[in-house]
C-alpha cells in the first residue's frame, strides 16, 4: 500500500472540535487524516472514531486512529498510529485486518530499527521541532538528526517527518531523506496549506500537474 505523503493529524480544544477539523481537512483535499484523542474514555473514542469514519468514508479520505487499534479494526478505519507508549506493532497486527496499516512513532535511531523489524507499515520520526502539541516531548531532532538516521538507516520504509514542521520546512526534509510528514498545527491553523503542502511534497498526480502547469 502507498502511505500518503501528507498526513494531517487532528487537533482541537474538545472533541467535536476534532471531527470539525477533520471534515475542513477532508473538504480542503487531505488524502490521509489521523485521529487522535487524548483523556477522554475508550467508548467517547469509538463514538467519535465512528463519526470520523463516516467523513472521511464520504471524502474517500484514509483514516488512521491513533493508538487505538482495537477501534480502528471495529470502524474499519484504514490503520492504526501507535505511539512509543502505545501498544506494541506486533501485537496490534494480529488483531487488525491484513489490509489496515500500522505506523509507529519514533525519536531516535534505535527506535527506528525496532518498528522496521516489527514490520510497521510507516514511521513517525520527530519532533523534528519543539512543538506544544505533545506533552512529554522527546528532544527535537531538526535536520541534522533526520538526515544522520536516514543515512544509517537506508530503509525503504516510508519516513514521515512530525513535529512542528511547515510549509517553509518542506524542500530541506525531503532533502534529508524524509518521505512526508505528519502536521496539525499549521494545517488546523490554515486548512489551505493543506494545497500547498501538497504541492511542495508533489504528494498527488492531480497537484503535480497543476504545479508543473504554473512553471
Amino acid at each position: 500500500m502507498i502511505i500518503p505523503k501528507l498526513h494531517y493529524i487532528s487537533q482541537g480544544s474538545t472533541p467535536k472540535e476534532h471531527l470539525e477539523n477533520l471534515h475542513s481537512a477532508c473538504t480542503s483535499g487531505a488524502e490521509l487524516v489521523q485521529l487522535r484523542l487524548k483523556n477522554i474514555s475508550e467508548e467517547e473514542v469509538l463514538n467519535l472514531a465512528k463519526e470520523a469514519r463516516k467523513i472521511t468514508a464520504h471524502f474517500q479520505t484514509r483514516l488512521i486512529i491513533n493508538d487505538y487499534y482495537k477501534i480502528a479494526k471495529e470502524v474499519k478505519a484504514d490503520g492504526v498510529h501507535l505511539g512509543k507508549t502505545d501498544s506494541c506493532p506486533t501485537i496490534a497486527r494480529t488483531h487488525l485486518y491484513t489490509w489496515q496499516i500500522i505506523g509507529g512513532t519514533a525519536n531516535t535511531l534505535e527506535d527506528c530499527q525496532t518498528l522496521i523489524n516489527k514490520q510497521v507499515d510507516y514511521i513517525g520520526l520527530g519532533p523534528f521541532r519543539f512543538t506544544k502539541t505533545k506533552s512529554n516531548l522527546s528532544p527535537a531532532l531538526g535536520l541534522n538528526g533526520y538526515k544522520e538516521i536516514t543515512r544509517i538507516l537506508k530503509t525503504k520504509t516510508p519516513i514521515i517527518g512530525v513535529g512542528g514542521i511547515t510549509t517553509l520546512d518542506i524542500t530541506d526534509v525531503l532533502e534529508a531523506g524524509i518521505s512526508g510528514v505528519a502536521v496539525s498545527k499549521e494545517i488546523t491553523r490554515n486548512f489551505n496549506n493543506i494545497r500547498t503542502f501538497n504541492q511542495l511534497l508533489k504528494a498527488s498526480l492531480i497537484e503535480e500537474q497543476r504545479y508543473t502547469f504554473k512553471k
